[in-house]
């Protein structure tokens, strides 16, 4: 199909954000990936995490969205901790939240979820 000439700056100028945007996906999602690790030390070091695991979509880069956040899971934090552990980890950035679920109170169908397709970090 033939695209008529006086269209062709409209069709160019999709093209150039539909670019814009994917690169704006690629940076939060590299950036998503450095929170998900500096969440990992932080939840180690200050509240005595023995395994921190990425899990949902930042596993699966075509899913991952301008809106997505970071899902971790994580085990060996003393259950008087976790909201302590939770605040820590959920505004390391401005942009991209981070969600923790803490491994040993989570619904078994999540944490069967977790163990099958999580990432450790």
């Amino acid at each position: 199909m033939t695209v008529p000439e006086q269209w062709k700056p409209y069709i160019e100028t999709l093209r150039q954000r539909d670019r814009a945007e994917k690169e704006r996906v690629q940076r939060r999602y590299e950036r998503a990936w450095e929170l998900a690790r500096q969440a990992a030390e932080v939840l180690r070091r200050d509240f005595g995490a023995t395994r921190v695991v990425v899990f949902g979509s930042l596993l699966r880069p075509s899913m991952f969205g301008a809106r997505s956040d970071v899902d971790i899971a994580a085990w060996g934090i003393h259950p008087q901790d976790t909201l302590r552990a939770m605040s820590a980890v959920a505004y390391l950035d401005k942009e991209i939240e981070v969600n923790l679920v803490d491994a040993n109170t989570c619904k078994p169908g999540i944490l069967q979820v977790i163990e099958r397709e999580g990432v450790e970090v």
